[in-house]
């Protein structure tokens, strides 16, 4: 049988596949370390699940609609300018199966057969592919590590050509961590305007910032873009909710209508309890964040000073998410027997053949000289894990 001609550039989540890879060995009793998962490693608050099991008590198990219940996109409105002083009305805000959910409603509802979408890169896995999907081609844009990996407005202005519909922008970001200050994003935003693009600003790590950093959403710093931004966000990472898969986005009206008729006739509405949790997360209290926070950032400091301490790697300091993208390609030319390391993929799979250890090849987020390690899970886990691959690195030759 013939697949459709979309999918001749649609790969597999990398990400995904290396966390099931890790857990089938997992099953088969061996002991791995993964540093692939891309969500926290800290249960649900209990408040939230206690207001799920309500709304399953209460019966509130049937169909909602299609974008969303009410009094979840009145608290997504509260949420946006409690935060980022954003004014939004129920009618531009959709309620997805999570952040990507939306994205992928974005791409459908904006990209024309044969526009070009500007991705930064190290992008998260998904944009390219979503892209794709959407008949659309991607633009990417390298974005220096030498610059903390953020792309400058010189960067921007160089890849706009007549077909450029949109731009998008992660920060936080996925892999790299790196955030975009006030002036950096003022100094994007006037490229923006003056091009006419839209921004899809996808700030799902938003509350997940290390130093003091200040986090603004480029509508903030820029309100003129309003009319052109769709803003993405959700509760998986902040309220440690990735398997409710709610997530959410904000944006002009009409836009939002075109999404919300897209998940009409894809999914229909979000699971009922888990948008009941999900208020639950923007209304109840807070506390929880500061406390993973704190504990995810200890993680952060000694990843990124044991991850320096190895020979032939070095690691950008991430200023927000939780995941470190160093670059390994010190280490590439370097031989264990047979096995030559000769990029990203070639190291990760060594690292899980000979250490047990599950990392993420860079290539996946189109920067092939660097490995993503996620540190949402136990400080005991990083530190062995860290131990497996200082000694694997070490034994190369």
């Amino acid at each position: 049988m013939k697949l459709s001609k979309r999918m001749a550039n649609i790969k597999p989540s990398p990400t995904l596949a290396v966390s099931a890879k890790a857990k089938a060995m997992k099953a088969r009793g061996i002991d791995v370390i993964g540093f692939g998962a891309g969500e926290p490693d800290f249960d649900t608050p209990d408040h939230i699940k206690k207001a799920a099991v309500k709304a399953l008590d209460d019966g509130f198990t049937k169909y909602t609609p299609a974008g969303g219940i009410d009094e979840l996109k009145k608290a997504v409105c509260v949420k946006f300018k409690k935060d980022n002083n954003l004014d939004y009305e129920p009618g531009e805000i959709l309620v997805s199966c999570g952040a990507k959910h939306s994205l992928y409603n974005i791409f459908q509802a904006l990209v024309y057969e044969g526009d070009e979408v500007i991705i930064p890169s190290p992008y998260w896995v998904s944009y390219p592919d979503m892209v794709y999907l959407a008949g659309g081609t991607p633009v990417i844009v390298t974005a220096r590590e030498e610059n903390d990996f953020k792309v400058t407005a010189e960067d921007l202005s160089s890849h706009i050509t007549p077909k450029t519909k949109a731009f998008v922008l992660n920060s936080p970001s996925n892999p790299t961590g790196s955030a975009y200050t006030r002036q950096e994003l003022q100094e994007l935003a006037q490229i923006l305007l003056k091009k006419g693009l839209m921004v899809i600003s996808d700030e799902i790590y938003e509350k997940i910032v290390y130093d003091n950093f200040d986090f603004y959403s480029i509508v903030t710093v820029e309100p003129k873009l309003k009319d052109s931004t769709v803003i993405v966000n959700g509760v998986s990472k902040t309220y440690s909710m990735t398997g409710w898969r709610i997530g959410y986005a904000a944006g002009p009206g009409d836009i939002i209508k075109a999404m919300t008729n897209i998940q009409s006739q894809s999914t229909s509405n979000p699971t009922s309890i888990a948008q009941i949790a999900s208020l639950e997360a923007l209304t109840g209290p807070q506390d929880c964040i500061s406390d993973m926070l704190q504990e995810f950032d200890k993680r952060r400091t000694y990843m990124v000073e044991r991850l320096n301490a190895i020979p032939g790697v070095s690691c950008f300091s991430p200023q927000g998410a939780f995941y470190t993208f160093p670059n390994v390609a010190g280490v590439y030319g370097r031989r264990s027997g047979d096995v030559e390391i000769s990029d990203s993929t070639s190291l990760a799979a060594y690292l899980l053949e000979s250490v047990n250890v599950a990392v993420v090849a860079g290539v996946g987020f189109g920067a092939d000289d660097n490995i993503r390690l996620s540190y949402a899970t136990s400080f005991e886990n990083i530190e062995k894990g860290l131990n497996r691959i200082q000694k694997a690195i070490e034994q190369l030759q």
